[in-house]
């Protein structure tokens, strides 16, 4: 026991002397500020003890697609209308430079009418104080971005705050794309949230990848750059905003200034051989007017072949379709078919098209008219364009996205018109001579004057093929007299003159065209109207009776 004890003294001795070291080279070390820092420095620039400490982070699908797509890591983004949503960017504050972009949000007085007037004094000079403000941001506050990420409203079409947002983002991408530099360079944005673009601006053409919640878009720079240049309603005529061979958009191409653009004007037939003699009336004034352009003629199979090959000898190239059929329209009405008209949008071997109703007649060359952009053309009336003429841009997607909204969207006269206008409710005024509709209204006075600087009639009402050539049959036609007019009914008759005479017989009065006229002319003439047509003299060699019923 003693000897036992003995031996462990030197032990304890050497322990103590040891603790004591410890214990002091820690007070030391935790006492000194200066190797506090060395210590904590060393460890902050060791990658493996980093790597233990930092987050994990998930980069959104998107980001990875643009990494993939760019070949880039890192990004500049531009934040559009995301502050305050449940779109998460905090997560990417390591991985992207984010900026936000400011701008004042559009005034809430500011209504779609005030920016889509039905009616502008078309013969003043065009002003940018005629249109209500859009704010925009401070564009050169934003330069170098590569992306924008931005959150659309989930709004009606007609809604000011939803457009605003798409043209900032329009606005951004066309100044980064070329406005800060001499060379133009590829731009993406990327929508977040429940809600797309509006078709209009952001062309789904253009879109490279959808996932979840989110689309990347890679826009055609030189259409974006048209788009914000022209005004921001048809509260101004587009015209005065992109004059021919002036544009300042043309410098801007993304296929080269060689390329010849292939155009074309269109129209369509269905269902009936009603509008034949239109058709290759309208042709034949087109050819009259000295245009370059294709003529592209969309019909379906109640053409005859003999029908068919008189519209071909008028000038048309024929293209047989199978008709569209309104999901809302009643079998048996006007309208069960009118949505055969989408069928242009799949003529991609185009890059543009005039569309043309039959009922036309060409005063003037329209291929100038070609420059404008989808979708552009004439008022009606409220906001609405008329869908009688109307330039677009073909494509197979667009195409595919109208027949998926024919099944959600009613159309609002029960027509074509009424459901274009419902998607494409951002829309460029083009002069209303282009589309110089034969409605006088009440106008007594007009109905005896001829718009010297039309470039083309709509022959509303009855057609002039419907009546004798003696004089318009819609002055014999209560519920239709707001539409006669004696000189333009004389100018389509000219053309018809002018046809070869195989194709006259195609503008032949049938048995029912024929009584129904007599029949008008008996009514005027017994209700004594005061126009006093009814008393002339029918010399037209097309009627089949020498009496009046």
């Amino acid at each position: 026991m003693g000897s036992k004890s003995s031996h462990s003294r030197p032990k304890l001795f050497t322990l103590s002397i040891i603790s004591f070291f410890i214990i002091f080279v820690y007070l030391s070390i935790s006492h000194s500020p200066k190797r506090h820092e060395t210590i904590i420095h060393t460890l902050h620039n060791q990658k493996q003890p980093t790597e233990i400490f930092r987050r994990h982070v998930t980069k959104p699908s998107w980001y990875k697609y643009l990494e993939n797509e760019t070949k880039n890591t890192k990004f500049k983004i531009g934040l559009v209308n995301v502050h305050g949503t449940n779109v998460e960017v905090k997560d990417l504050h390591d991985e992207a430079e984010l900026v936000n972009v400011h701008f004042h949000r559009v005034n809430q007085s500011v209504m779609w009418k005030d920016l889509f007037p039905e009616w502008i004094d078309e013969n003043v000079p065009q002003k940018s104080s005629q249109c209500p403000e859009i704010p925009m941001p401070e564009l050169d506050e934003y330069a170098d971005l590569d992306v924008v990420l931005a959150r659309v409203p989930c709004a009606n079409a007609t809604n000011v705050f939803r457009l605003q947002v798409n043209l900032i983002v329009a606005n951004l991408l066309v100044k980064n794309g070329w406005g800060f530099r001499d060379i133009s360079r590829e731009m993406y944005v990327v929508f977040v949230g429940p809600c797309s673009p509006m078709l209009e601006i952001f062309r789904c053409d253009d879109q490279i990848w959808y996932g979840g919640n989110a689309w990347i878009y890679k826009p055609d720079l030189r259409r974006l750059k048209q788009k914000v240049l022209l005004p921001v309603g048809t509260c101004q005529l587009a015209s005065p905003f992109a004059e021919s061979g002036q544009e300042e958009w043309r410098k801007y191409t993304s296929s080269g200034s060689n390329k010849k653009p292939r155009e074309a004007y269109v129209t369509v037939l269905h269902s009936s051989e009603s509008y034949v003699c239109g058709a290759i009336a309208l042709a034949q004034s087109i050819i009259l007017s000295n245009s370059t352009k294709d003529l592209i003629l969309l019909l379906d199979n109640s053409i005859s072949h003999e029908s068919l090959n008189a519209l071909k000898l008028a000038g048309w190239k024929i293209k047989v379709i199978e008709r569209i059929r309104n999901p809302h329209a009643k079998r048996g009405t006007y309208n069960e078919w009118n949505y055969s008209k989408l069928r242009i949008w799949q003529l991609v071997e185009y890059d543009k098209l005039i569309f043309v109703d039959a009922d036309f007649l060409f005063f003037k060359n329209l291929d100038p008219f070609f420059m404008f952009p989808q979708l552009s053309a004439a008022g009606n009336c409220r906001h609405v364009f008329n869908s009688g003429i109307m330039i677009i841009e073909p494509s197979e997607c667009t195409f595919k996205t109208l027949m998926e909204k024919t099944l959600t969207i009613v159309s609002y006269n029960g027509g074509d018109q009424g459901f274009l206008n419902e998607v494409f409710s951002w829309w460029h005024r083009l002069p209303a001579k282009l589309n110089y509709l034969k409605n006088f209204q009440t106008d007594e006075r007009r109905k005896y004057e001829y718009p010297e600087d039309a470039y083309a009639m709509h022959y509303l009402g009855l057609k002039p093929w419907m009546c004798y050539k003696d004089y318009d049959c819609n002055w014999d036609v209560l519920e239709y007299r707001d539409f006669p007019n004696d000189r333009i009914h004389a100018k389509w008759w000219q053309v018809y003159d002018l046809m070869p005479k195989e194709l006259q017989k195609f503008c032949d009065l049938t048995p029912e065209m024929d009584t129904r006229i007599r029949l008008e002319r008996q009514k005027a003439k017994v209700a004594n109207y005061s126009d006093g047509h009814w008393k002339i003299q029918v010399k037209d060699p097309r009627r089949l009776s020498d009496s009046d019923i």
